[in-house]
């Protein structure tokens, strides 16, 4: 049974190490995006990923592509056209210095697309499971109706459906994301969020919470899992707990809300190498371990293990194995040389 992730993959382009934009005269590229990186962490823990987007027809998209197929995800369902592939600039932060995200993405393939370029009883066919983020109908409002054609097809097929909120501020307003993704999340059976998009998208906050400060309150979260649930009737919410220390330094830890009961998991002490991509790997460890009948504890316990590895790790996609979470899961966080 395969996986399908549907939305935008991008170039991505930083200064090396620790330079800041104004001080950067050499950059490096790689490539990704939030379903990209999913479909790449449920390819490199055995599962059948395949990702789905519109891009140009030219040697920097086909590079792109190339990347995800060295990961063992497929990518013949992807669709040519369009003018541009969108650009991300990540300028890595350190120490009370935060990163900072660039985006040039406008009038990217996949913003541009329109219905008729995917077919998606034919890319459903033969698929358990679909993906997408609240980024891609966000693009524009033709990849929001897009999105929407998947999600009703999906049903239809009885393919389950997985949505991480990702809202992101430089791409639309709180009340447009409110109003579109209340449209789409009837169609989810586990969403994915943090504290920051459940309140702009949805207004449900958090109570007691300081997530600057470090300061998370179980509570007041299990308070957010049961209202967003409710109100869209979706069985699994996760949602992940970050307390920032400082841009190198976090508390990494989430709460898993299914069958009316909650599931806290262990808290990890992260040194960042790369924060890019960390919420994406969360959710390729959540969908693999929902999917590989973890018991409740277990499904959160690997999620977080997974993402907090990827945190050490340079660029978006999560180069860990399945051997390799566990084994964090098992406690051993020591770090010591593997000989």
């Amino acid at each position: 049974m395969k996986f399908v992730c549907f939305g935008e993959i991008m170039g991505r382009i930083n200064p090396l190490g620790y330079q800041r934009f104004v001080q950067a005269d050499t950059y490096e590229i790689s490539y990704g995006g939030g379903e990209a990186n999913v479909a790449v962490s449920l390819a490199n823990y055995g599962k059948d990923a395949s990702f789905v987007t519109k891009v140009p027809d030219n040697d920097i998209s086909k590079s792109a592509l190339r990347g995800l197929k060295a990961h063992d995800v497929d990518v013949s369902d992807v669709v040519f056209g369009g003018d541009r592939l969108g650009l991300y600039f990540v300028e890595k932060g350190a120490s009370q210095r935060p990163s900072k995200v660039i985006y040039d993405r406008k009038y990217s393939s996949i913003s541009m697309a329109e219905k008729g370029d995917f077919d998606w009883k034919k890319i459903l066919d033969g698929a358990c499971w679909f993906h997408f983020t609240g980024i891609t109908p966000a693009l524009s409002d033709n990849a929001a109706e897009i999105c929407l054609d998947a999600l009703k097809t999906a049903k239809e097929m009885g393919v389950k459906v997985s949505c991480d909120l990702n809202f992101r501020k430089n791409l639309w307003t709180s009340e447009k994301a409110g109003k579109v993704m209340g449209e789409l999340m009837p169609y989810v059976d586990v969403a994915i969020a943090n504290e920051e998009d459940c309140e702009k998208v949805f207004g449900i906050k958090a109570e007691n919470t300081d997530i600057t400060g470090g300061s998370l309150s179980h509570e007041g979260y299990k308070q957010v899992a049961k209202t967003l649930s409710e109100k869209f009737d979706i069985p699994t919410v996760a949602i992940t707990l970050r307390g920032s220390i400082s841009a190198n330094d976090n508390n990494w830890a989430a709460m898993l809300y299914k069958d009316g009961e909650y599931y806290f998991s262990k808290n990890y002490l992260i040194h960042i190498v790369d924060r890019v991509g960390g919420g994406d790997s969360f959710g390729g460890g959540l969908i693999y371990a929902l999917t590989e009948g973890y018991s409740n504890q277990d499904v959160i316990e690997f999620a977080v293990a997974a993402s907090a590895l990827k945190h050490t790790i340079e660029h978006d996609f999560n180069e860990v194995t399945v051997a390799e979470v566990k084994t964090l899961m098992s406690g051993d966080g020591s770090g010591r040389v593997q000989r």
